[in-house]
């Protein structure tokens, strides 16, 4: 377990994670302001769940864990390819939200760690009235990506936390 304030917020796309995780951040208390990290700006292509929550374990938080330097690299969607690399303050608390992220090896790694869940006609609708027609033909391999990892790490059950999205 780290002493960094790190928090790990996963579930199903549509969830409501990015704005869960937007208020946590907009509503922490004092004057240092989290670190905020999403997935969404990590995961290289439709394809990429597992490899998002393996960057962050790799580059983030084992080496925050060891007190080396930590960093995430931004994956350009628009031209299918890494982008530049954005550095860790390790001095400041950290909120990472993205399905995929709350893995057995990344859990050992936070503080807390949250899971959001809501139905999936409403999860499938709200991801669809956020994200349009760019999601909608990726919809369905997103999902049997998702229930694989829900298989193979059991994320509900390393959550401290397990909320109602709707």
């Amino acid at each position: 377990m780290s002493s960094r304030n790190i928090i790990l917020l996963d579930g199903p796309s549509g969830a409501g994670k990015s704005t869960l995780a937007d208020r946590i951040v907009g509503g922490w208390p004092g004057s240092v302001v989290p670190q905020l990290i999403r997935l969404d700006d990590i995961y290289p292509g439709w394809g990429g769940l597992r490899a998002a929550g393996e960057h962050v374990q790799r580059f983030v938080l084992e080496p925050l864990a060891g007190g080396g330097p930590a960093r995430w690299q931004r994956f350009d969607w628009n031209v299918d390819a890494p982008a530049e690399w954005h550095d860790v303050d390790p001095d400041r608390p950290l909120v990472i939200e993205g399905c995929g992220v709350l893995t057995q090896a990344n859990a050992k790694l936070a503080d807390v760690r949250i899971w959001l869940d809501a139905p999936d006609e409403v999860r499938k609708q709200r991801a669809l009235d956020r994200d349009g027609e760019t999601y909608a033909p990726h919809w369905d391999r997103w999902q049997r990506q998702w229930e694989e990892f829900v298989e193979r790490e059991h994320p509900s059950a390393l959550a401290d936390l397990a909320l109602d999205g709707t």
